[in-house]
């Protein structure tokens, strides 16, 4: 299945269980396979990044903020962390930049 493919299938996946995507992480070659189809992505911001990921949010318990980052391949594997609602952005945003730098290593770890 091609990267277009895996991300409207994770996705509608997402979707049905209430979250929302919030960012994409695209390799260049694949920014170039999806770019046509922009609308799909519902106004999400789009990021060149070293690895194909599907950033998603919703709300959870105790006024809390759920954030999943799924790599878009076909086996699943994502990595979550919930932030407090009031908490400052600047801490949460250096928490999902960790997240994206270990969701990196475990696509480099991966490779044949």
């Amino acid at each position: 299945m091609n990267q277009r493919d895996l991300i409207i299938e994770i996705l509608a996946t997402y979707q049905k269980h209430g979250w929302q995507l919030r960012r994409l992480l695209l390799l260049p070659e694949t920014l170039g396979e999806v770019n046509k189809d922009e609308l799909m992505f519902a106004g999400a911001r789009v990021d060149n990044a070293n690895v194909d990921a599907l950033w998603f949010s919703r709300p959870s318990f105790g006024n809390r903020e759920a954030w999943e980052l799924r790599l878009i391949a076909e086996t699943p594997y994502a990595l979550f962390e919930t932030f407090e609602a009031d908490g400052l952005e600047e801490a949460h945003e250096k928490a999902r930049q960790e997240m994206e730098a270990r969701m990196s290593e475990y696509t480099i770890r991966k490779r044949p």
